[in-house]
């Protein structure tokens, strides 16, 4: 139950989701990767061969050998063919996949699930996507391919989902499949993570070089505000520069961007605006897939208050409230104020981090009330204390806290809240708690 409670799906729609599937792809940048393999592990119907890599291999030959040794440790008699196959002086991608493949088929005839753990330690070369279309077509029925890792490569999976070989796990509350997204015109994939320091991954690869701090800024301005004018943009970045100046910094600017969103067309990387630009406003570009995570948290919270089926309420609060890893671009806005042009943006920054701060709490705040409906005190005191961390000065939130301290017998914690907030309150804004604060302190210490 509790792997259900987390992930939000039960084992019942897991392995509907799965059967049937040569490849299960367990999706990146998810939480729930590793609570996966405990549904694996509690279908006994099904045989786990897990096999994590242990390190950065150097070739695909070295991961296979190493796979061989480590497994034989609990299958003695796995691994014969491809044992073989590796030893020779430059072995192929095929004759590799079908050596693997015969050997997984003396592990009897009962379904198999071959999981393997951080593949993105194998190198991500031809000879790897060679390897991967003849294991997948050499697969004995019985056995299904499971793969986790840090960086699922578009490229190298995408027509297996497409067909129906593979299924994409870990996006089950997203607005779409991310990477996996399939549409009729192949478009880059493109996620962006607002939610912490700030990264963006095109096509499953994060982008590490940016060409200088600029284009990065401006890349999560347009990714965070789907509609802008040039007034908008050059009012936040180019305040200080004459028009022509701040256009020609601009595109140079926005160029750079579409530099990072690319998509090889077989022949070569093509490049894509971020953006498209008509009736005088900046819009997403039609052209790129992309997730957002701070748009999927919004739209959570603005759909959870606004339905009245309670079941699908606590699912969005739940959702929002693990989307929120961290403030909206964590301290990003430091290194802009060492520079005095660039107050503009760290301003931006800071009242957007406050915004969303604000709805946080509030998701917070709500899934404590509905559990205290419950009776689910424990659950709703950590809600609460989660929400005050956030909103230190809401007497309200301490209120609820008093209140379920009392009745949870805590009565030492009661004084300590209200001493707490009374100290707050002096200290930031020279006031003392509201009358009805006072009063029901005092109701609750004479009780």
């Amino acid at each position: 139950m509790m792997y259900q409670e987390i992930t939000r799906v039960s084992l019942d729609e897991f392995r509907e989701k799965t059967y049937g599937k040569r490849l299960v792809l367990l999706y990146p940048q998810t939480p729930y990767r590793n609570l996966f393999l405990s549904h694996f592990l509690a279908d006994d119907k099904q045989t786990l061969v897990y096999y994590c890599i242990p390190h950065h291999m150097k070739s695909l030959r070295e991961w296979l050998s190493d796979m061989v040794t480590t497994l034989q440790a609990s299958y003695p008699t796995f691994g014969e063919k491809l044992s073989e196959a590796v030893k020779k002086k430059s072995p192929s991608a095929e004759y590799l996949a079908e050596s693997l493949s015969s050997d997984l088929s003396v592990l009897g005839n009962k379904p198999v699930t071959l999981y393997i753990d951080q593949l993105d330690y194998v190198p991500f070369d031809e000879k790897f996507n060679d390897f991967i279309v003849n294991f997948i077509d050499n697969l004995p029925n019985h056995i299904q391919w499971v793969v986790s890792s840090r960086v699922l490569a578009y490229q190298t999976w995408r027509d297996y989902v497409a067909n129906g070989i593979a299924v994409v796990l870990g996006t089950e509350r997203r607005a779409n499949d991310v990477i996996f997204t399939i549409e009729e015109q192949i478009k880059p994939q493109l996620e962006v993570y607002a939610f912490g320091r700030g990264h963006a991954i095109v096509n499953g690869q994060e982008i590490t070089s940016w060409d200088g701090a600029l284009p990065r800024n401006l890349f999560f301005y347009f990714v965070d505000n789907p509609l802008l004018t040039r007034d908008d943009i050059f009012t936040t970045f180019w305040t200080n520069l004459p028009v022509k100046e701040a256009t020609n910094v601009f595109h140079v600017t926005k160029r750079k961007i579409s530099e990072r969103i690319t998509l090889w067309d077989g022949e070569k990387d093509v490049t894509y605006e971020l953006t498209t630009y008509a009736s005088g406003f900046y819009t997403p570009s039609p052209l790129v897939v992309r997730h957002y995570d701070v748009a999927e948290f919004q739209s959570a919270i603005d759909t959870a208050m606004l339905t009245s089926d309670m079941h699908l309420k606590e699912q969005l609060y739940r959702y929002a409230i693990d989307l929120y890893k961290s403030p909206f671009l964590d301290k990003m806005e430091h290194r802009l104020e060492q520079k005095d042009e660039n107050h503009r943006v760290a301003q931006w920054i800071r009242s957007r981090r406050l915004e969303l701060q604000q709805l946080y709490a509030q998701a917070l705040i709500n899934m404590g009330r509905i559990c205290k409906n419950r009776n689910e005190l424990q659950s709703a005191l950590g809600y609460f204390n989660r929400a005050v961390h956030e909103l230190p000065e809401r007497e309200d939130i301490h209120r609820e806290i008093m209140q379920l301290y009392y009745q949870l017998g805590m009565k030492a914690d009661v004084d300590r809240q209200y001493q707490y907030l009374k100290e707050l309150l002096d200290t930031r804004l020279g006031i003392k708690p509201a009358p009805v604060t006072a009063e029901l302190y005092t109701t609750l210490s004479r009780s």
